[in-house]
């Protein structure tokens, strides 16, 4: 199993950025998929951005929403993943989760077994 803990979040104004960090431990995989979901109060949790790698390549997913404005990285050293949130607007209001396994559908919340505690991401206008 995998444990995840996002960190990174925080009260920000429209038009400012943030990364948020994930930081993994205990066994991964050769071919595995992270990636970030949010969730406003409210709604249901939405799929944001995710990654997934081998030894034969590396693909992206994106949101419809953050298309263009957040990007993910991955640091195999350091067993962590990255989202890069560029251009905040308020509407990107949420608690972000960290999320990995191994799937072949990576936007889908359902398909992951592992997900971490979440960090509050606010943005005023």
């Amino acid at each position: 199993q995998v444990q995840l803990v996002e960190s990174g979040g925080g009260l920000v104004q429209a038009g400012d950025s943030l990364r948020l960090s994930c930081a993994a431990s205990g066994h991964t995989f050769t071919t595995y998929t992270m990636a970030w979901f949010r969730q406003a109060p409210g709604k249901s949790r939405e799929f944001v951005i995710a990654m997934t790698w081998s030894e034969f390549s590396t693909s992206k997913y994106y949101g419809d929403s953050v298309e263009g404005r957040f990007t993910i990285s991955r640091d195999g050293a350091k067993n962590a993943v990255y989202l890069q949130m560029d251009n905040l607007q308020p509407e990107d209001t949420a608690v972000y989760y960290c999320a990995a396994g191994q799937t072949l559908r990576p936007t889908a919340s359902s398909d992951y077994d592992n997900w971490g505690q979440g960090t509050q991401v606010t943005v005023s206008s």
